[in-house]
């Protein structure tokens, strides 16, 4: 009960002060992270919470299946189908090449470590949070199309990752089991299935219930709030009853919802995805305390070196690469590249894997954690300076090329907040 008080208290902080806080880069992510940090190292007594214990992997889950449902719940087919360029080559070219790209710097990185745990490190490396640098997203002074392909590419691609996150994981699980086995990879398509079935059935059959409900007024407006969030919760735990994944489900279950329930996603999915959001306050704050702590003795200088890559290399290669032929200038390309954040899906694989084991699972995992937590600081810390020296550059390139790919119209808004009340959304 300390440590649930503890928690509490911070997260009670940070509302009071998010406003000026978030002006000045400091998003919530670090302001947890933070906190969880300095009460974990000075008053260790209260945040006393442990990797194992199933509390703390519950919560960081179902913090994820909330916030994977609700960004997918928010997404327009239609317009996906006939507008969505950058987001789309972002997810279906730079989110297989960043995957790539991460096995083939670990392969050299790391040559002791076995190429199926590399692989594993690669994809819990490979989506991105924009929460981490809430302000590109939210700031009108970056084109609304750059701010589009960001997050649309963050809400997407943590959903997208998950599939190869569980075949890599079965993979890696196989190098301790003597080999890849029919009972493996039919653990693998399992998971994958049940997740697609119970998503598809929770999200359909929610969305229709809600559609009728609204057209017969039979719901109040608090209650058409809460149903979304009993949706998400549905499709997640029957998927897991079923041996299914929780996350496919969630996601899969949210583009359904999306698509049949006919009300607007970005208002009627808000108490989900604050509620997520509440939810991964708490898993940030005990990634200080804890993770932090637990990592530190097993960093070298060849897990921050990946950190380095995954951050830079890993991520803006495969954004070039995506980008290429599309007439987008090299400062556009590097700014996206750059803000590629690593944050919760990252934090909550890794806590599958521990709880699984994996080969060579210290090294895999002290990576994720290091990554995330340069991530956590390094872009939170440049999102003001950079949002204003990209600005400048986009002011002066329009003004004489007022037809530039990055002046394009974006119609697709979609923001997550980073937290209930901090700052604009």
């Amino acid at each position: 009960m300390v440590a649930a008080a503890t928690i509490l208290a911070i997260i009670l902080v940070w509302s009071a002060i998010s406003g000026p806080l978030d002006r000045r880069g400091i998003t919530s992510a670090l302001f947890f992270t933070a906190a969880g940090l300095m009460v974990g190292t000075l008053a260790p007594g209260m945040l006393d919470i442990s990797l194992e214990s199933a509390v703390v992997e519950r919560v960081a889950e179902i913090a994820l299946a909330l916030l994977l449902f609700s960004d997918a719940a928010r997404l327009d087919l239609h317009s996906l189908r006939h507008e969505l360029g950058w987001p789309s080559r972002l997810l279906l070219i730079g989110l297989p090449l960043t995957m790539l790209a991460g096995v083939g710097v670990g392969a050299l990185v790391f040559p002791g470590v076995a190429l199926a745990s590399v692989f594993l490190l690669a994809t819990m490396l490979a989506s991105t949070d924009a929460a981490l640098g809430q302000k590109v997203v939210a700031d009108t002074s970056v084109p609304a199309r750059v701010r589009q392909a960001l997050d649309v590419e963050s809400g997407l691609n943590d959903g997208l990752a998950v599939p190869f996150f569980i075949v890599a994981l079965g993979v890696a699980n196989a190098e301790l089991e003597t080999g890849l086995t029919w009972a493996v990879a039919g653990n693998m398509a399992t998971q994958i299935g049940w997740g697609l079935t119970a998503g598809l059935a929770a999200g359909i059959l929610g969305g229709l219930l809600l559609r009728a409900a609204n057209r017969r007024t039979w719901i109040s407006s608090e209650w058409r709030q809460i149903m979304p969030l009993g949706i998400a919760l549905l499709a997640y735990t029957v998927a897991l009853m079923l041996g299914g994944s929780g996350f496919i489900a969630a996601f899969v279950g949210g583009i359904a919802f999306g698509s049949v329930s006919g009300a607007p996603g970005s208002t009627v999915t808000l108490f989900t995805e604050e509620t997520g959001g509440f939810l991964a306050a708490a898993t940030w704050i005990g990634f200080g305390a804890l993770a932090l702590t637990v990592a530190v003795p097993f960093i070298t200088w060849q897990v921050l070196l990946y950190a380095a890559l995954s951050l830079t290399l890993v991520r803006m290669v495969p954004v070039a690469v995506a980008f290429a032929g599309r007439g987008v200038k090299r400062p556009t390309v590097a700014f996206v590249g750059w803000f590629g954040p690593r944050g919760l899906a990252s934090l909550v694989f890794a806590l599958l894997a521990f709880e699984r084991g994996v080969p060579e699972g210290e090294v895999v995992l002290t990576t994720v954690v290091v990554t995330v937590a340069l991530s956590v600081v390094l872009h939170g810390l440049t999102s003001v300076p950079l949002v204003a020296a990209y600005h400048r550059w986009y002011a002066a390139h329009t003004a004489g090329h007022p037809a530039a790919a990055e002046a394009a119209s974006a119609t697709l808004p979609r923001r997550r907040r980073q937290f209930p009340g901090a700052g604009p959304t």
